[in-house]
């Protein structure tokens, strides 16, 4: 029996070995696939493709895994350096004969990624290669990328349109007074519009000046840079009279689109896909019809990794809305923002570049972030901030921080002012038969009081505070321009500006891009051998298997289709926008310096997930 016992633990002991080792072995290949990068020896001789199946953005949100596993299709957001950088190494790689942006599924960006992407294909173009894009619909952003195309394709039953920036803005008052909803509005500054959806049922005088010289400058920004790039396209007159445009070719806008000379050619993907292999040449790996050689963007990046030469100069990027908290990527948490500053400080980093592309957002969280910016300073290092889409309100307040500042001319900033908004809901309760009762020691017990109202000494308070929050925002803003408060004032009053007005007012240093911006940093860090480290944008571990799992780098996500079908999708980010706006009346925040009139990119707004209480009450009341 003892003899038999030991077989049988020998036997077990040897059976938990083999489950251990296999479990080992399992997860060592389930980490291998979920870190698994595309591998530089999978670029070969032909096309570089680009497919577009999402928005261009400054830094791309972490995806949802939860909503992934549900069957959830996000929109995808490119990096716009990535894509960038792709198209340069294109111009320079003997195996890429040519560049392809499939814009099927492309649903835009902002003015300013746009412009850097139509830069690098000029790039490419000029080392002589062919570089062909592919839409179904063309839109203004696509539009821009077809111009500075040397072949634009559309599908026979798809076309082009010249929307142009601006359009409605959604007017709450009428709703809230309806259901005797309360919205105290705490601002300075004539042109600080973001509250006028809560108080007015259409824009203000000052709200539709301000925004009607920005939107204009803006477009003028973008039918310059098509018409530069096309000369003979007739964009000017597409975009002034787009029905006679149409009728003259009876409806049809892919034939309108190209008597317009804003495409070159009418075809399927199939007829695209072959012209592209008289360039590039056949895959020998498929029979599908329009096949071609190719290699994606993930494989040409990983070909060629970037330069760690020489000292490092720290990139931060400040992108979308500004919050208290560690929010981000893709959202500027205050918390997340201050650490990464911190942290190329304590690595010693030669210089700091902030890349800022907010509309602004809380002031705590932006003056905790200059706050940082001012600490590197403290050693002697220079801090250059380049803007890109978006620089306004909060995202400005940040850039006081920095000792130079570039943007282009479409980049939008300003809107130098602040405000709060509190609602309150005694009149709403009053309604179902709910009051307010109790008893105060001071005049502020129990202030604010959502439920019951504000006290009078509650108001001054709060006005209070946010005027001398704008007085700090003026005397950072004057101090680090060279102006006097008077004058700061006089061009801030929570105005937005475009790039170039923005210079002549003293706002910005100079035009250029992060490049150029680097390049500063480099100089005034007296660097001979130098590199870029962005911090922050470190890869995720997982995102490979989530990106897999939403589909591969040249999957459609899905957002593709006709004119109508773009339209369409423009119109719910549109819808999007707001309900957010509408629930932003339900979230806790504190002073803000924010931006209404920039301009939103085609790719739609992020929404912040966080618990409503307005939605909530709402639903108790039977009112939602």
């Amino acid at each position: 029996m003892l003899f038999a016992r030991k077989v049988w633990h020998l036997l077990v002991a040897i059976k938990d070995g083999l489950v251990l080792f296999f479990m080992l072995l399992f997860f060592i290949m389930l980490y291998g696939a979920l870190t698994a990068r595309p591998s530089a020896g999978l670029v070969k001789d032909g096309a570089l493709l680009i497919k577009l199946n999402g928005s261009l953005v400054e830094e791309p949100a972490e995806s949802d895994p939860l909503e992934l596993l549900m069957g959830g299709a996000p929109i995808r957001e490119y990096r716009t350096r990535d894509v960038v950088r792709a198209i340069k190494l294109a111009a320079k790689d003997d195996r890429i004969k040519a560049v392809v942006l499939d814009l099927s599924s492309f649903t835009g960006g902002g003015l300013v990624n746009v412009e850097e992407v139509a830069a690098a294909m000029d790039e490419a173009r000029a080392a002589k290669k062919p570089v062909l894009t592919y839409a179904i619909a063309y839109l203004d952003d696509s539009l821009m990328l077809a111009a500075h195309a040397s072949e634009a394709w559309v599908h026979p039953m798809g076309g082009a349109a010249i929307a142009g920036p601006g359009g409605n803005q959604t007017y709450y008052a009428g709703l809230l007074e309806r259901f005797k909803v309360k919205v105290h509005i705490y601002k300075v500054g004539t042109y600080k519009d973001f509250v006028e959806p809560y108080l007015l049922d259409r824009a203000s005088a000052p709200s539709k000046e301000a925004r009607t010289a920005l939107l204009e400058s803006v477009f003028d920004n973008w039918l310059a840079n098509v018409s530069k790039a096309r000369p003979k396209a007739q964009y000017a007159q597409v975009a002034k009279d787009p029905v006679t445009w149409v009728k003259a070719s009876n409806g049809d806008l892919a034939q309108a689109a190209l008597k317009a000379g804003m495409v070159d050619k009418l075809g399927d993907a199939v007829e695209f896909g072959e012209r592209v292999k008289q360039l590039a040449g056949k895959d020998g790996s498929s029979k599908q019809p329009g096949s071609y050689a190719h290699s994606g963007m993930g494989a040409l990046l990983a070909a060629h990794p970037a330069d760690q030469d020489g000292k490092a100069i720290a990139v931060v990027t400040v992108a979308g809305t500004i919050i208290d908290g560690k929010a981000g990527p893709g959202t500027a948490g205050g918390d997340r923002i201050t650490r990464l500053i911190d942290e190329a400080n304590a690595d010693d980093a030669a210089a700091l570049v902030l890349r800022i592309d907010s509309p602004g957002g809380s002031a705590l969280a932006s003056e905790q972030v200059r706050g940082a910016v001012d600490r590197f300073k403290a050693k002697g290092k220079p801090v250059a901030v380049s803007f890109a889409n978006v620089a306004a309100s909060g995202g400005y307040w940040i850039a006081t921080g920095g000792n130079r500042i570039f943007a282009q001319p479409s980049s939008v900033t300003g809107s130098i002012g602040i405000f709060a908004i509190m609602p309150s809901f005694e009149g709403t309760l009053a309604q179902y038969g709910i009051t307010s009762d109790g008893v105060r020691t001071t005049p502020l017990s129990g202030q604010p009081d959502v439920m019951g109202g504000f006290t009078p000494e509650t108001h001054v308070l709060m006005q209070g505070a946010i005027e001398s929050g704008y007085r700090r925002f003026i005397d950072l803003v004057s101090k680090a321009r060279g102006k006097t408060p008077e004058q700061v004032d006089a061009i801030a009053q929570g105005r937005a500006w475009d790039g170039g007005t923005a210079r002549q007012n003293g706002l910005v240093d100079q035009f250029g891009g992060l490049d150029d911006a680097l390049a500063w940093a480099a100089k005034q860090a007296k660097l001979e051998t130098w590199h870029a480290r962005h911090y922050g944008g470190e890869a995720d571990p997982y995102a490979s298997l989530l990106e897999r799992l939403g589909g591969g780098e040249e999957d459609s996500a899905g957002q593709g289709g006709d004119m109508f079908a773009q339209m369409a999708l423009r119109e719910q980010a549109k819808q999007s926008r707001a309900l957010a706006q509408l629930s932003w009346l339900g979230e806790v925040r504190g002073a803000q310096a924010l931006c209404l009139d920039c301009p939103v990119p085609a790719g739609g707004m992020r929404l912040e997930k966080q618990s409503n209480w307005l939605l909530k009450l709402a639903t108790v009341l039977g009112i939602g």
